[in-house]
């Protein structure tokens, strides 16, 4: 039986599930579970930023930009799978890891064999190949590439890059230049400016705080199984100064940009998360606690670092995606 508030909780939180609840789900509900689509919203933002930034251009394709986003969101979602399917193979999640308590585990929780999660994968990626694919033969060889560094990334993240260190800094490269620049370059039809890539960096820096709040709540667990994540090779204290570090040059960047007068005054509009900021970053001053404070809201713990992460990420995103609509169409309206 088709369940839609399933659909809109899965889209919001990761839900946490049963066996018997999940057997009585339907499709959909168990690809967005598996999936952890409360995610994809990174994702989503990283291609409308692209999008918007080409509708400004003047040389914005509805159809491509549509085949950009359905394509990103189904690779992020074989990411994530091909993520648990390799962690679950090299015993990683085992044990009641760190992965297994925030959410489903579809493999180590039983909820779905090796074979039924490749399924998933297999149907989550051609759907994202065929979309890439479109974008190719719209938008010629350029593209081609773009997509290749996006396959490689969805394919070798979870080993060997996240094992040596190198699963942040890809971050930033995937969720900035790689999305939101080759979602501009692609939805233009093969247009470029290297502006683009400041400003996808000043969003890329916020899916990368998440990431790195993640990887610093499970530092422990990690270093015992021998992932060498950023986190683990610079050590807590680092890690966590990090993450406002990059907060920090997420405004630093768009003031820079605003300042050129590549960007206008509407970007502003990302001030309005300051006070979040100020809130995200008092927790990420003190370690990290080893039990779940009482003030956490139910079904969090253990993300900690991470969940402060994300909600300060999803304000400053979507207040940044506004505060680009508003600057787009200033611009066409010819106020500025």
């Amino acid at each position: 039986m088709i369940n839609v508030a399933m659909w809109g909780r899965a889209l919001r939180v990761i839900p946490r599930v049963t066996k018997e609840e999940w057997d009585e789900l339907d499709i959909v509900s168990r690809w967005l579970i598996a999936t952890r689509a409360a995610v994809f919203i990174m994702t989503a933002l990283s291609c409308a930023i692209g999008g918007l930034l080409a509708f400004r251009n003047g040389s914005f394709s509805g159809v491509r930009f549509a085949a950009c986003m359905v394509g990103l969101i189904f690779a992020h979602a074989a990411n994530n799978l091909l993520n648990d399917l390799t962690d679950h193979k090299k015993g990683i999640d085992k044990d009641n890891y760190f992965r297994s308590q925030y959410g489903p585990q579809p493999l180590e929780h039983g909820l779905m064999s090796i074979k039924q999660l490749w399924a998933y994968i297999a149907v989550s990626g051609l759907i994202a190949l065929a979309a890439g694919g479109y974008l190719v033969w719209e938008t010629g060889t350029t593209t081609l590439a773009l997509l290749g560094a996006g396959a490689f990334f969805v394919l070798f993240y979870t080993w060997p890059l996240k094992y040596i260190g190198l699963g942040e800094p890809a971050v930033v490269l995937v969720w900035g230049p790689l999305m939101v620049g080759g979602t501009y370059y692609v939805v233009t039809g093969g247009q470029w400016d290297w502006n683009i890539v400041l400003i996808s960096v000043a969003y890329a820096f916020g899916p990368t705080t998440v990431l790195f709040g993640k990887h610093t709540d499970k530092l422990e667990q990690d270093r015992a199984k021998k992932v060498r994540t950023l986190p683990v090779i610079i050590g807590e204290p680092a890690a966590r100064l990090s993450v406002i570090a990059m907060w920090i040059a997420q405004y630093a960047l768009l003031a820079y940009l605003v300042y050129a007068g590549f960007l206008g005054f509407a970007l502003g509009l990302t001030l309005l998360a300051l006070p979040k900021l100020l809130w995200a970053a008092n927790v990420l001053r003190r370690p990290r606690p080893r039990s779940a404070p009482a003030e956490l809201p139910p079904n969090v713990w253990p993300l900690y670092l991470s969940a402060h992460a994300f909600v300060y990420n999803r304000l400053f995103g979507i207040l940044f995606l506004i505060g680009l609509i508003a600057d787009v169409s200033l611009s066409k309206l010819g106020l500025y």
